[in-house]
């Protein structure tokens, strides 16, 4: 097994329980994400499978050999970074929804930091998702 793909699990008991149940809650909001457009599923994969990384071999080997997921998951862990024809379609699908939610889904009413704060946000997400490695 590739190093980086052996839990290294927290020596403190309290430790462990709280990067599983982070990871419990990535890993939840990421499934929701596969049927739920705009909600992603991988980064969320990502997330949780960094969690159980720290707290649970056996979820953290569900992540990274699930067949929908999985390959991308490891890809990143292995510090791979995502494919180029990837960047695109992300970028894309991410933008097309931030300029929904700021032009309609906000409502007017909502405080101004609203809008600025998701267009921030999606900057922020679109320079973290550039500076990942193509392959």
């Amino acid at each position: 097994m590739n190093g980086v793909h052996e839990a290294k699990l927290s020596e403190n008991k309290l430790s462990r329980v709280f990067w599983f149940s982070l990871g419990v809650i990535f890993t939840g909001i990421g499934l929701i994400g596969i049927v739920v457009p705009g909600l992603p599923t991988t980064p969320l994969m990502i997330l949780a499978a960094a969690c159980f990384a720290k707290s649970s071999q056996r979820f953290y080997d569900w992540i990274i050999n699930n067949r929908m997921f999985g390959e991308h998951v490891k890809n990143y862990r292995e510090g791979n970074g995502i494919p180029k024809r990837s960047k695109p379609v992300i970028l894309g699908t991410m933008w097309t929804f931030v300029l929904f939610a700021v032009f309609i889904a906000i409502p007017d009413s909502a405080p101004e930091i609203s809008r600025n704060a998701t267009v921030i946000l999606a900057v922020i997400g679109t320079i973290f998702i550039l500076r990942i490695p193509n392959f």
